[in-house]
């Protein structure tokens, strides 16, 4: 479950390979494209206001991997410019894997100290990271193919595992085992007729 297969240390070539994976899947991703070409990632980028986030926030994330502090320095610029323009707060240090998936950007919130896998799918008002800025550090880890459901918090240093789906307005602080679904059953009453 730990090996989300995501380049921990900067390799460029790994690094690299990694990146444009990510634009193919989350920024050409028309009819199961399986070559990848820059202009096509251009072209949609020009194009497609969604499609801008993918390729802005993954090249600042490439960018910051780099050992360059001049590269680092403009990743951070990158993605202060994304917070203000999208609503979403996504760390440029998270580890995330390919084929992310961001529904609404509004409130997404994703620290530094998270590694998610593959297929990522994650609704607006989601915030996954620590409990407190004062906590000891540790890392959450998300496995592949997990769906999280609109104003879900996942918080603390837990492992949620494969094929994971997280219900609407669920709070996380445990870990959660592969294949299994998760959701809040309290609701309350406010007023009645």
């Amino acid at each position: 479950m730990t090996d989300n297969s995501i380049p921990v240390d900067f390799n460029s070539r790994d690094a690299l390979s990694h990146f444009k994976e990510c634009l193919r899947l989350e920024v050409i991703n028309r009819n199961g494209e399986k070559k990848f070409s820059w202009f096509k990632v251009f072209h949609r980028v020009l194009f497609s206001y969604k499609k801008r986030f993918y390729f802005w926030w993954r090249l600042a994330n490439y960018m910051n991997q780099t050992p360059s502090r001049r590269y680092q320095k403009w990743a951070r610029k990158i993605n202060a410019n994304l917070r203000c323009k999208y609503g979403a707060d996504i760390s440029i240090e998270a580890q995330i894997g390919e084929g992310m998936k961001l529904n609404h950007y509004v409130g997404i919130v994703i620290r530094s100290e998270c590694k998610i896998g593959k297929n990522a799918n994650i609704r607006q008002n989601t915030t996954i990271g620590r409990k407190t800025s004062n906590d000891v550090i540790g890392m959450t880890v998300i496995g592949d193919n997990v769906d999280i459901g609109a104003h879900s918090c996942i918080i603390g240093d837990i492992n949620i595992g494969h094929n994971v789906t997280i219900g609407a307005m669920t709070f996380v602080n445990k870990d959660v085992p592969d294949n299994s679904i998760i959701y809040n059953t309290v609701t309350s009453v406010i007023k009645s007729k």
